[in-house]
């Protein structure tokens, strides 16, 4: 009777202190996806994000502001939005939001349906205003801006002040965090003209036309582009035009990108000599506020190798 009775008092304490553990243990920091506390709270406001990059730059211009939750709507390995189906479960993170932070320039396809969906949505549109270089394949805007470290800067501005104009009651500090965040992006575009304004080598090949505002602002020549889609395989015709220009020019730096293969690089180096580098136009990543500087260091380090 007594062994029974220990027994019984053993479980109960177990029981009460696995209670205590799990009580102890619950997640109230960041969530891949998630930024901000707005849950619970009487006047709060949800963001949506369409992308990975603007992602980043609405968590950094509405870092640590009571009630306002930031969310991206497409998982962070979508890349970029190219041809993008938007999905039942897109269309409940918009359902919940009261803004929608977009890149614009063409990138989001989508958006006919997402305003049709949600007529009271607020669109904040990071391009605004923003002049645009056009796709050599086929002439239109070319989206990528947020590529380029200037573009970047221009693009957060716009988030902030767009921001601060739809939610007055923390225009302040949308503008504050936006200040805080431009700097360090102006740092960062400092450090990158001091390494690369003065390369001698310009002339590059790139797998997908992500990188014209990036060559724009550091005076780069793209003579090729393999893949006009990220992850399309170029023909054959294709790819013999592309080692026959990458032979005349002398290119010695290809530039592939981590989220697709490299099986077309990987075939024009060995027909050219040339040397494959992963330059990465920041649509993947960690769901964290410096990731694009981390990004953007990582390339700079990249092209200091490829442009020696």
């Amino acid at each position: 009777m007594r062994l029974k009775s220990i027994k019984l008092l053993s479980g109960l304490i177990m029981g009460l202190l696995l209670i205590s553990i799990i009580g102890c243990s619950k997640n109230t920091g960041y969530q891949p996806g998630v930024s901000g506390t707005a849950n619970g709270q009487k006047d709060q406001l949800t963001i949506a994000t369409s992308f990975y990059p603007m992602y980043i730059m609405a968590i950094n211009v509405a870092k640590d502001i009571p009630g306002v939750q930031v969310v991206d709507m497409t998982p962070p390995t979508s890349g970029c939005l190219h041809d993008y189906q938007i999905t039942t479960n897109d269309l409940k993170v918009i359902e919940k939001a009261q803004v929608f932070v977009v890149n614009g320039a063409g990138m989001e396809a989508f958006m006919d349906k997402v305003v049709k969906q949600q007529p009271d949505l607020k669109i904040v549109e990071a391009s605004k205003g923003m002049e645009m270089v056009k796709n050599a394949s086929d002439g239109l805007d070319n989206p990528h801006l947020w590529v380029s470290i200037s573009c970047a800067i221009q693009q957060v501005k716009n988030i902030g002040e767009q921001l601060a104009v739809l939610d007055p009651s923390h225009a302040e500090k949308y503008r504050s965090n936006t200040t805080a965040y431009v700097g360090k992006l102006e740092s960062l575009q400092k450090k990158m003209h001091q390494s690369l304004d003065n390369v001698k080598t310009r002339d590059i090949v790139t797998f997908h036309e992500a990188f014209p505002y990036f060559a724009k602002e550091f005076n780069l020549n793209i003579v090729a582009v393999v893949e006009r889609e990220p992850g399309s395989q170029p023909s054959a015709g294709e790819l013999a035009d592309t080692i026959k220009v990458v032979r005349e020019s002398k290119v010695k730096a290809l530039f592939a990108e981590p989220q697709y293969p490299a099986k077309a690089a990987e075939t024009i180096a060995r027909e050219t000599g040339a040397k494959v580098y992963d330059l990465d136009p920041a649509v993947t990543g960690p769901m964290e506020p410096d990731a694009y500087l981390n990004i953007m260091n990582n390339n700079l380090k990249v092209l200091e190798e490829a442009l020696k």
